[in-house]
């Protein structure tokens, strides 16, 4: 039997027989007339009244489920975040956004779009050149002045590998003497003139960049010295003889758990996220004095501290 309809489309109904004709009596949906064309003819009227209720039915229903929605949208934006509305007559699907409240200032929110919301750079502890990897040819130099010229004539006892242990725990000492603030224990490890730029430097830095500045020998993975140099007084009288030797530590902050744990950071870990924040560069320059009937000790000129994810976008 061949059947017309008329009125918007129905999602969801239940078909009412009445007679010859078919109506929709679904509730807050909208409804279809359906009648043989063989046998048109116009609808009575008791079912023209059931159906102009059923329409101020719908109607009513429609117009509830406006205000529903309205008062979720009104109290999701609230809350800084808006629901885009939905097709109701489509039905088929919804999106949700999420927005800041242009009204609302002081409050930040960072949405994730494959991007690390930006860190604060470390500032300078000292105005020095960024030492990252040694140099072949002033490794050859080094090697040469430490066993030809510092051992034989300045100190028998001298040893590379020795000093570069010893150095370790002599930057243990003063990164965290810095990371403190404690600049009286400075007093023997840092020359003079190091410890005055040093103090005027650091009060730039906030309370968190101080604490990022203390580390501990066993955080160091890799360090070597990158130059070594010797110094002559030109006076005849009274020659003074001085040996500097700069270095540089590479420095995982955390190492030492993570090594406590049987964890070992892969090779990479500099282009991990997990990794790449913790990874920290140190320059220190010792000197000592090795003139002939004077007693001195090593004592740090250069200290700077950098992260290497600070020069890289």
């Amino acid at each position: 039997m061949a059947a017309f309809m008329c009125r918007s489309k129905v999602i969801c109904s239940h078909w009412i027989k009445i007679g010859r004709f078919y109506y929709c009596s679904m509730v807050g949906m909208t409804y279809r007339s359906v009648y043989n064309i063989s046998t048109f003819r116009n609808v009575t009227s008791i079912t023209e009244v059931r159906l102009e209720r059923m329409e101020q039915n719908f109607k009513n229903e429609r117009s509830l489920s406006k205000n529903k929605t309205n008062c979720i949208h009104r109290h999701n934006v609230s809350c800084f975040h808006m629901i885009g509305s939905c097709d109701v007559g489509k039905a088929t699907q919804s999106k949700n956004y999420q927005t800041r409240n242009s009204n609302i200032t002081g409050i930040s929110r960072w949405y994730s779009d494959g991007r690390e919301p930006p860190r604060e750079k470390l500032p300078s502890l000292m105005d020095f050149p960024e030492i990252v990897w040694p140099n072949i040819f002033k490794t050859l130099r080094n090697w040469i002045l430490a066993n030809l010229i510092i051992r034989p004539y300045f100190d028998q006892e001298f040893g590379l590998p020795d000093f570069v242990l010893g150095s370790k725990q002599a930057v243990e000492c003063v990164s965290n003497c810095l990371s403190r603030g404690d600049f009286a224990a400075l007093e023997n490890m840092v020359t003079q003139d190091t410890l005055q730029v040093v103090k005027r430097n650091i009060s730039t830095f906030t309370l968190h960049q101080r604490q990022e500045l203390a580390l501990s020998k066993e955080d160091v993975y890799f360090s070597f010295p990158y130059q070594i140099g010797i110094m002559f007084n030109d006076d005849d009288k009274y020659q003074q003889r001085f040996v500097e030797i700069t270095m540089c530590y590479h420095v995982l902050q955390g190492l030492k758990e993570l090594r406590q744990q049987g964890i070992t950071p892969p090779l990479n870990m500099g282009m991990l996220p997990e990794y790449k924040h913790k990874i920290y560069i140190c320059n220190y320059r010792f000197i000592k004095e090795f003139t002939k009937g004077v007693e001195d000790q090593w004592t740090v000129n250069i200290v700077n501290h950098f992260r290497p994810s600070d020069f890289v976008s």
